[in-house]
């Protein structure tokens, strides 16, 4: 009987990497994917999967996922959250950071009204809770966390953004960054799926060129040698 741990199992050697930038949603998990091929990159049209287990196991398998929620959650709440998030919002400044969120500590992702626990945060237990039980320390050589503002800070050549995304004049910055720099993007703009807002989209294509950043081994980490918990994930963000 075969022991290999289950997902991300790649198949026959393809032409390509398949890469995926994630953004939690209603119905399950936006996935804007694309393929890899030397150094040019093809987007395909996003789509939504149902659960992450989908994600690991979807074929051909993903080579990068670069997924916006929390993974190595905190044995206890600490103000401030994790070294990670600390340090990100020390990089985005005080009108991008305060978009990153503390990840609620392992004891308290099954009790809504635990208390440190933030509404946003309180919002996404459902899938905290779906990654904290499907994702093992070996998943992390190919599923990353990532936060869309780090990766338009990169994209915008290290400069945070000026809007927030909930406003028109934010999802116009982002829409003229994503144009000028990804190539392709019309194969996601174009095909947005049913119930997604645009925010999400861009979102999700911040996440799939940090993705591409990953497979080309070119990104920075937040903190530069990792946290890890007490389930052996590393605590940590990449950009």
């Amino acid at each position: 009987m075969s022991t290999r741990p289950k997902g991300l199992v790649r198949g026959p050697q393809l032409p390509y990497k398949l890469l995926a930038g994630i953004e939690p949603c209603k119905g399950g998990w936006l996935a804007c994917t694309a393929k890899l091929q030397g150094i040019s990159m093809f987007p395909e049209p996003p789509q939504i999967l149902e659960t992450f287990n989908d994600i690991l196991d979807y074929r051909p398998g993903f080579e990068i996922v670069a997924m916006h929620i929390p993974i190595g959650l905190p044995a206890e709440w600490t103000k401030g959250g994790r070294t990670c998030d600390q340090l990100a919002r020390k990089l985005l400044g005080p009108r991008r950071g305060s978009a990153i969120i503390s990840p609620p500590p392992r004891v308290s992702i099954d009790d809504p009204k635990a208390p440190g626990v933030s509404a946003v945060t309180r919002s996404l237990l459902p899938k905290i809770r779906e990654v904290h039980k499907d994702v093992a320390s070996y998943h992390q050589r190919q599923v990353y966390e990532v936060h869309p503002e780090l990766g338009f800070y990169q994209i915008n050549k290290d400069q945070p953004l000026k809007y927030s995304k909930r406003t028109q004049a934010g999802v116009d910055e982002r829409t003229a960054i994503l144009k000028e720099r990804v190539n392709g993007f019309d194969r996601i703009i174009d095909y947005v799926p049913a119930g997604i807002d645009l925010p999400r989209i861009l979102d999700a294509t911040a996440n799939l060129w940090t993705a591409r950043r990953l497979a080309a081994r070119a990104v920075s980490r937040l903190p530069e040698s990792p946290e890890w918990n007490e389930d052996g994930l590393r605590m940590e963000l990449v950009r």
